[in-house]
């Protein structure tokens, strides 16, 4: 008689709802310990839609300049972290996003342009979520849960950069507003920005949720509203080497 799998092998148990802890364990173990043989201690996270493309048209606003922004502000970080690194290794960072396409490949295109480590935390969905070709290649992550994604999207965060997108920026963009807002996340001046401030501002009605009493003013003051990688440069140098220079991870 042939001998049994091992547990540890067997792909239906492991893909049954019982071992559902085991895989959950798996995307918290396996991307840890990728990480820190990488050395990865410091990133910045971009998120906008997986929809835009360079040069695509628009009536209700440029999509392809948010292409193109995000690809050049994501460039100049990456050159600046270059310098941050040759003065100190660990004061380097890595461009992380969703790994796919629009404006995740556009950040990750700028970094790899720039020399610069790329990664990209990807998840497994049905539809327009597929690797982008600018990722360091030990740097490439699948995901299946999306919680576990979000995890590794801010454990090594020191600023959250967010160009207009859907569901999924939104979500992923409230959720970093909350734990920075009830000090969840504990990263002092944690910088948030987000590009586009006429795009946001038809979007979302932040200063209603302010007059309804629903959050402080200073709540929105985690905030920054940005139009340009210059403008987007003057404003997270300082605070992004603040906090990398004084955060004891």
């Amino acid at each position: 008689m042939k001998r049994a799998p091992k547990a540890y092998k067997n792909s239906n148990f492991l893909a049954s709802s019982e071992a559902r802890i085991i895989r959950i364990m798996s995307e918290y173990l396996e991307p840890q310990n990728r990480l820190n043989e990488q050395n990865i201690k410091h990133s910045v996270v971009f998120f906008g839609s997986a929809r835009v493309r360079t040069g695509m048209k628009s009536d209700k606003f440029n999509a392809g300049k948010c292409y193109d922004d995000a690809e050049e502000f994501a460039f100049r970080l990456g050159e600046w972290s270059n310098q941050l690194a040759k003065e100190e290794k660990d004061y380097g960072f890595t461009i992380c996003t969703g790994g796919g396409p629009g404006i995740m490949e556009a950040a990750n295109k700028g970094a790899i342009r720039a020399k610069c480590r790329s990664m990209g935390l990807n998840i497994s969905l049905p539809h327009e979520q597929a690797p982008n070709d600018f990722l360091t290649p030990h740097l490439n992550f699948e995901f299946h849960y999306f919680f576990m994604r979000k995890l590794w999207f801010l454990y090594h965060a020191k600023a959250l950069v967010v160009f207009p997108g859907g569901f999924g920026t939104m979500d992923e963009l409230f959720e970093t507003l909350t734990l920075v807002q009830t000090k969840k996340l504990q990263k002092h001046d944690f910088p948030i920005l987000m590009y586009d401030p006429d795009f946001w501002k038809n979007v979302i009605n932040f200063q209603k949720l302010v007059d309804c009493g629903l959050i402080q003013q200073e709540d929105i003051d985690l905030i920054h509203f940005f139009s340009s990688p210059q403008e987007g440069m003057d404003y997270l140098k300082p605070r992004l080497e603040n906090i990398i220079r004084t955060f004891d991870h």
